[in-house]
């Protein structure tokens, strides 16, 4: 199935409320699974955290985790400390070949029982819950945050807390951070100094505490780049955001300010309004938030503005390796790309191709990043129903800012 989004301009002071996010949505929900007195409000609707909470409450030994990235990371960290039976964990084509040795290299260092079932290094795996015998972990700072967050997840719990020495430069480290805000919140003490992360043993199961899920700033990102495309005084209301956040991609309100888009905070909304036209180059460091790249690579090109980001590196091993679906997909559309491992870049883009098919490459992110350039152009989406995965009324909501969308 394929969606057409009609040339159309967004109506301006549309009011959108968009859920929870799933980066705190996620890890939330493991802290719940070991500590069941937790409160979770305005949870996360995408299918990834719908996934994840339907593993934690499973009775099968076989769990499939489907294209879930965050729920692979997390859950096996989380099933090789539970005192349970054998856990198969698996998921999509695509997931048994997103490399997970890391991880599994250092859990079982520290005295995990983790199997491979297929490929060295890639799953399905084979866990077996059982108590660690080590405390301390020597990893690579370069890899995924979320290897990071799926152990700093379960420290609490282990006897003796663990100490994580990270060697080298941290990658999105905003999301290091937001599950190290979340354990303090729960009153789990924890320091990070230099590179060092020590995380103190907490077995207080009767701990109680309500949390209330700011709302995705990743899922925002789409909007600032629609109003980015939209003639002067556009704006569009989001809610709920708070002023400070701990979502890296909060950057959000200040890269969009080089696109001449505002963000003005209100109680517990934002509103995102474009007061001046930019037609300046930009070049962003995304090491911290490296999901943003295929909104601004596509804002640049809707802008007609040249383009160069880098920290690019965890793209390769996303839902898809997405430094080359965009340059696949921006060629589609008229201009030139090049791209690196780390990198990509262009110059003096082309006026936008009418009549574009955009395919999808199972990324939820390519399909929501590619639609608004239907405030300049006609704009065919492969596989639209990707964006379940992360924002499952995404096509609602933008019918309901004014986007007139077909089905074909």
């Amino acid at each position: 199935m394929s969606l057409t989004l009609k040339k159309s301009n967004i109506l301006s002071g549309s009011v959108l409320s968009i859920s929870g996010s799933k980066s705190e949505s996620n890890r939330l929900l493991i802290l719940k699974a070991l500590y069941p007195n937790i409160t979770i409000l305005n949870l996360s609707k995408s299918d990834d955290t719908n996934v994840l909470h339907r593993a934690l409450t499973c009775k099968s030994p076989t769990i499939d985790i489907h294209h879930a990235g965050t729920a692979m990371r997390f859950l096996t960290a989380f099933f090789a400390i539970s005192k349970s039976d054998d856990i198969i964990l698996t998921g999509s084509n695509r997931m048994q070949n997103r490399p997970i040795k890391i991880l599994v290299d250092a859990l079982n260092s520290m005295g995990a029982d983790i199997n491979y079932l297929n490929k060295i290094g890639y799953p399905p795996l084979l866990i077996k819950g059982k108590e660690f015998n080590t405390d301390k972990l020597n990893l690579d700072s370069d890899v995924s945050s979320q290897y990071i967050s799926a152990l700093l997840l379960i420290g609490s719990r282990l006897k003796n807390g663990l100490e994580i020495n990270l060697k080298g430069q941290i990658t999105s480290k905003p999301y290091i951070l937001m599950t190290l805000s979340l354990l303090k919140q729960l009153g789990i003490l924890h320091s990070f100094k230099e590179n060092v992360i020590k995380i103190k043993n907490f077995n207080d199961l009767s701990v109680k505490k309500i949390i209330k899920v700011e709302s995705d700033w990743s899922s925002a990102s789409y909007y600032y780049s629609f109003v980015a495309l939209s003639p002067i005084n556009t704006e569009v209301i989001l809610s709920s955001f708070n002023i400070t956040s701990l979502q890296g991609d909060s950057i959000l309100s200040k890269i969009f300010n080089e696109f001449g888009v505002e963000t003005f905070f209100n109680d517990n909304s934002i509103t995102i309004k474009k007061t001046k036209i930019s037609k300046q180059a930009v070049a962003f460091d995304l090491i911290s938030s490296p999901d943003l790249a295929q909104t601004i690579a596509v804002t640049c090109l809707g802008l007609g503005i040249n383009c160069s980001l880098t920290g690019l590196k965890t793209l390769l091993i996303k839902e898809t390796n997405r430094l080359l679906a965009l340059k696949n997909e921006i060629k589609k559309l008229g201009t030139d790309i090049e791209i690196t491992n780390d990198s990509l870049s262009f110059n003096n883009p082309n006026k936008i191709n009418n009549n574009v098919t955009i395919d999808t490459y199972e990324d939820h992110r390519m399909a929501m990043a590619f639609a608004p350039l239907s405030a300049l152009a006609n704009i065919i989406i492969n596989d639209p129903d990707v964006v379940s995965k992360s924002y499952p009324d995404f096509w609602i909501d933008l019918a309901e800012i004014g986007i007139t969308i077909n089905k074909s």
